[in-house]
């Protein structure tokens, strides 16, 4: 008789920083199923930029569906904010950024602490799901029976999760999420910055559409990923997340330091 072979968990990220943009700190947050791997390229580039950067799993997440059915949102909301604040108590200045669901969690941080600025990659405030008729905010129907094939897939097997075999009280927890993510979108004054891929089939083009419709920034600026997939973290476009993303941390931290030294 064998042993039962239990994945083992993905690790979490954390850079110190150092250098000029040591005290920016910059909190990201994966996505649904995922793990910190999904953005691991991402947080590599900055932290060689010399941010601070943390980036933590998410209870349930990483491993296997029977782990993520034992978690509630808040849970996976909980985490991150914790890892946010912790960033943000050994920084002057911390941003909050995520992919996917992240994109959401992160929403939720901005809509309740102050940040100085949040970037999104493909935020999910709905998704396309075989199983169920009605998710998230808006009503989307994939009539299919069969699990979701990008067409443009990420280039790079993460061994994330299997979300062919996401239990529904998961993919119900994930609504409570983006209906929560939603109220709070008028209180997110920050800046942000969207990067949105041209070809996704897991988040449809209504997320985005809320966010520009709702958001309380006036300082909203959507770019599209024309060439990638939904993990545009770890696909052909990621060069321009990674570039565009450093830009924005460090023209806001240096707003923040300016309006705080007028």
């Amino acid at each position: 008789m064998t042993e039962r072979l239990i994945p083992a968990a993905p690790l979490a990220f954390h850079h110190a920083g150092h250098g000029a943009n040591a005290s920016i700190g910059v909190a990201i947050c994966h996505g649904f199923t995922g793990s910190p791997l999904s953005v691991l390229p991402w947080a590599e580039y900055l932290a060689k930029q010399g941010f601070a950067v943390s980036v933590p799993l998410l209870p349930g997440h990483g491993t296997s569906w029977q782990d993520l059915a034992t978690t509630r949102w808040q849970d996976w909301y909980r985490t991150f904010e914790r890892s946010y604040l912790d960033l943000a108590a050994n920084t002057e200045t911390c941003f909050v950024a995520g992919l996917s669901m992240g994109g959401a969690v992160a929403l939720r941080v901005a809509s309740r602490h102050e940040v100085p600025g949040l970037v999104l990659v493909n935020p999910g405030l709905s998704f396309y799901d075989r199983r169920v008729r009605y998710v998230g905010a808006l009503k989307y129907v994939m009539r299919t029976t069969t699990p979701i094939v990008e067409d443009t897939p990420a280039p790079v097997t993460t061994e994330d999760g299997d979300y062919s075999k996401t239990p529904l009280k998961s993919v119900h927890e994930l609504k409570k999420l983006f209906r929560a993510a939603t109220r709070g979108l008028p209180h997110v004054e920050a800046p942000a910055l969207v990067f949105k891929s041209s070809v996704d089939d897991v988040i449809p083009p209504s997320s985005v559409a809320t966010i520009s419709k709702s958001i309380g920034s006036s300082r909203l600026k959507v770019v599209a990923l024309p060439h990638s997939g939904h993990v545009a973290t770890l696909d052909v476009d990621a060069p321009t997340i990674f570039e565009e993303s450093a830009g924005f941390f460090r023209q806001h931290a240096g707003d923040r330091v300016a309006s705080e030294s007028s």
